[in-house]
C-alpha cells in the first residue's frame, strides 16, 4: 500500500475550496449562522489518532509485533493505516469546504454582519480539518513496518 500523497489531498482540498465557495456565494442569504464550534467535531478524532499513532510507534520501535500478548498484530496496524487514509481524505475535503467558506467571507466582514459573526466558527472548523490531516498523516507514518537488517552472507 502506498502512502497518500501530500499533491492528492491538496487537490481534494483546492476542489472542495472552488466547489463551497461557488455555492456560498450564490446562497449564503439563506444558510444559518455559523456556531462557533460547527467544525469542533474533527478535534477528539485527530486527538484519539494522535493517541493511535504514538501507542503503534512505540510497539513498531520495540519490535513487538506479532500475535502475542502485548504486541501489535499486524493487522490492527493495516487497519490503522486504513484509517489513517479516509481520515487524511476526509480532513482534507472537510479544510477545503472550511477554507472556501472563509474565503467567501473575509472580504465581506466589513459589509456584513453575518459574515463578520460566522469567521470564528469558520476559522475553529478549517483549524479541525487541518489538524485531522496532520494526525492522520502521522498515524500512517507510525505505521510504516520498521526497515530490517540487511542479510548476512553465507560463508
Amino acid at each position: 500500500m502506498s502512502t497518500t500523497r501530500i499533491r492528492d489531498l491538496l487537490g481534494l482540498a483546492a476542489f472542495a475550496a472552488i466547489a463551497t465557495w461557488l455555492l456560498v456565494r450564490a446562497f449564503y442569504g439563506s444558510l444559518p449562522p455559523i456556531p462557533l464550534f460547527a467544525g469542533a467535531s474533527l478535534y477528539p478524532v485527530a486527538a484519539i489518532e494522535m493517541g493511535v499513532a504514538f501507542m503503534i510507534r512505540s510497539r513498531v520501535r520495540g519490535h513487538q509485533l506479532g500475535q502475542g500478548p502485548r504486541q501489535l498484530h499486524p493487522i490492527t496496524a493495516a487497519r490503522a493505516v486504513a484509517l489513517a487514509k479516509a481520515s487524511a481524505l476526509v480532513g482534507a475535503a472537510t479544510s477545503g469546504v472550511w477554507l472556501g467558506l472563509l474565503l467567501y467571507l473575509l472580504p465581506q466582514r466589513s459589509t456584513v454582519q453575518a459574515a463578520s459573526d460566522d469567521t470564528a466558527g469558520t476559522v475553529v472548523g478549517l483549524v479541525a480539518g487541518v489538524a485531522l490531516v496532520a494526525a492522520a498523516l502521522w498515524l500512517e507514518h507510525c505505521c510504516k513496518a520498521p526497515d530490517e537488517p540487511p542479510d548476512e552472507p553465507a560463508v
